[in-house]
């Protein structure tokens, strides 16, 4: 049980709510719209900025960003699920926003890449602070006080 109360033990405010919100939703928005829409930003969007194996790479980032996406938004087991969220971000900066940069330099890089930070930067939030108290993670380290 001691892994379970490293995943969940949170001394975060109970303001970490509205980033766990935003985080959590934007992922699973992005998730459901990956199947939605694959074309222009699942399958076909991975094929047209060169990744390996679009058609099985798109569906699964798709349910990656929803399943871990719904974990953050409920607060359960948030810093477990923030990691495969950070990974998608930072391939999604090196293998869209680079290109810009090398292309159309700094300003229009910073500009297409503002969500990508936010969301990069909002994971790596959560996984130092963890879930705060109004979170499934906070209820499971109640159940398992630390002796």
């Amino acid at each position: 049980m001691v892994v379970i109360e490293k995943l969940t033990k949170s001394k975060a405010p109970s303001a970490v709510l509205l980033i766990r919100l935003s985080v959590g939703a934007v992922f699973l928005s992005e998730g459901i719209q990956k199947f939605l829409f694959p074309a222009d930003i699942g399958a076909g969007r991975f094929a047209k900025i060169g990744l390996p194996s679009p058609e099985i790479l798109g569906p699964f980032v798709g349910a990656v960003e929803i399943f871990c996406g719904l974990m953050v938004l409920f607060g359960l087991l948030t810093r477990l699920a923030v990691i495969p969220l950070i990974v998608v971000m930072l391939v999604a900066l090196l293998s869209t926003k680079i290109p810009i940069l090398l292309d159309k330099g700094f300003w229009s890089m910073a500009h297409e890449s503002r969500t990508d930070y936010a969301m990069l930067l909002g994971s790596i939030f959560l996984l130092v602070v963890g879930s705060g108290p109004w979170s499934v993670d906070a209820r499971l380290a109640d159940r398992h006080p630390t002796s």
